[in-house]
């Protein structure tokens, strides 16, 4: 296994092996990242996301997005302590925060949740089986060695849990980023 193939998490779950092989090769790759609010896991990782893209110059093989289960932030940007650490690692968050809405799950090939509650969430709002199966955790991005099986929210922490949050998501994108684009994943 290279740095860029999954954790053996993911590497375990038939289902996530099986979604991330039915993507590999679709272009453009559509992924909208969940966190609570849409106001600092996943804008950051959409953020992270498209930086990694952009990096490789393929943005236009990817349709990147984030979204909350809650609607408590509607229209608003980022939590400023989170574009204020993102920025510090080249970021700009700019993303106006939103509600997932059904449609959602027709306009995306894979949805990741940050956390165990996220997913749930998830699930309960997916209309149908299909729209389900196209949800799976962040935390199956990441390496066992990180000691974290999901992304942890940094709303009430100091410094120190931002940067963690981007650590985790730099990791975890890069590892998806990895899977997309390679075709031998299994």
């Amino acid at each position: 296994m290279n740095e860029t193939t999954p954790s053996n998490r993911a590497a375990s779950r038939p289902s996530t092996i099986k979604l991330l092989n039915r993507i590999a090769g679709k272009r453009p790759v559509k992924v909208l990242f969940v966190c609570l609010g849409n106001i600092c896991r996943s804008p950051a990782a959409e953020g992270m996301m498209r930086s990694i893209v952009t990096a490789e110059g393929r943005d236009a093989e990817w349709v990147i997005d984030s979204a909350g289960t809650g609607n408590y932030h509607v229209g608003d940007l980022p939590d400023r302590r989170m574009r204020v650490h993102a920025r510090g690692r080249g970021l700009e968050l700019t993303h106006r925060c939103r509600q997932v809405a059904p449609s959602d799950f027709d306009d995306f090939d894979l949805i990741i949740g940050m956390d165990r509650q996220n997913i749930a969430n998830l699930r309960h709002a997916a209309p149908s089986p299909e729209a389900e199966a196209k949800i799976m955790s962040m935390g199956e991005l990441l390496p066992a060695s990180s000691g974290y099986d999901h992304v942890p929210d940094p709303y009430y922490e100091g410094s120190e849990g931002f940067e963690l949050v981007l650590d985790l998501l730099e990791e975890g994108c890069r590892r998806l980023y990895g899977i997309i684009n390679d075709d031998t994943f299994a």
